[in-house]
């Protein structure tokens, strides 16, 4: 089976915006020799406002004048800043590079080692933007966008939660456990494994319905198409709580709705030409190791 990637090239890159990864000044040295390398590609180097900050420098500017200034962006750090930074630059639809300070991740793919050579093929167009679903939250008058998962879950650790889903209107199921997540594909690795939910490979768009510690066994992962629009409430009366990425949380009211669908268009990452996405699966999850 050939799936078809969307391997649009940027128009241009000249310019990269980056990113550290927060609360990590010790990392100002691999910053300033990962800023030379793209120097020395012929990259310029802008560095967000937050992050300059962090590491004592005062050449930062602000968030959205970096995208707005920026032909891409670039993390420094681990999956998580990446995921941050992703969210954040949604609006102004920049690609956005991961460099993993740690071991390989399965968004942050390119280690330090390995930039130089990245950076001469990436001046060549030997590169791939993969394009990732990512899902849109109305939460009250709040619109949050998600590159993983939206989790609704309880209040309180001392007992269980109800949740109402309705997929387009109908009455899709009523769960009772400690919580529901709704993953996206590329989120299929993170919670929603934890939790017993399957592994989608990253480019499909799909909801995956998983629920936290079911009181039943008979409520299983669910995967359902991206066009369905999924209403989620609890009948509990302390409310729920619904957590975006891990990152942000809201509190809902009785009987709330929040209201789950495919965003009006996709995150954009830049990827290693020759990186296979089950490769980096089989070495993360450790398949075939005994």
């Amino acid at each position: 089976m050939n799936i078809k990637e969307d391997n649009q090239l940027l128009i241009n890159n000249e310019v990269a915006g980056v990113v550290l990864k927060p609360r990590s000044p010790e990392i100002k040295s691999i910053y300033l020799d990962i800023k030379k390398m793209f120097e020395d590609a012929g990259i310029n180097v802008l560095i967000n406002k937050a992050s300059a900050k962090m590491i004592g420098l005062d050449e930062g500017i602000e968030f959205n004048e970096l995208c707005r200034k920026s032909d891409f962006l670039v993390t420094i750090g681990g999956d998580g800043t990446f995921i941050s930074t992703t969210r954040r630059s949604f609006p102004h639809e920049k690609a956005v590079l991961g460099i993993n300070l740690g071991s390989l991740g399965f968004l942050t793919d390119i280690l330090p080692g390995e930039l130089v050579q990245f950076l001469q093929d990436f001046k060549k167009d030997k590169y791939k933007i993969d394009t990732r679903m990512m899902i849109e939250t109305s939460i009250k008058d709040v619109v949050a966008l998600s590159f993983n998962d939206v989790v609704v879950t309880r209040k309180s650790v001392s007992h269980m939660t109800n949740i109402q889903a309705k997929v387009d209107g109908k009455l899709l199921n009523c769960y009772y456990g400690d919580g529901l997540i709704i993953s996206t594909p590329t989120g299929s690795t993170a919670y929603n494994l934890s939790a017993g939910g399957p592994v989608l490979y990253p480019l499909t768009d799909a909801f995956i319905v998983t629920p936290i510690c079911p009181h039943s066994l008979t409520q299983r992962p669910l995967v359902l198409p991206a066009q369905f629009e999924i209403e989620l409430s609890t009948t509990d009366e302390e409310g729920a709580v619904v957590i975006i990425d891990g990152q942000d949380s809201y509190e809902i009211a009785q009987n709330e709705t929040i209201l789950i669908k495919i965003a009006s268009h996709k995150a954009k990452l830049i990827r290693q030409e020759n990186k296979d996405y089950f490769e980096v699966l089989s070495a993360k999850l450790k398949w075939g190791q005994s």
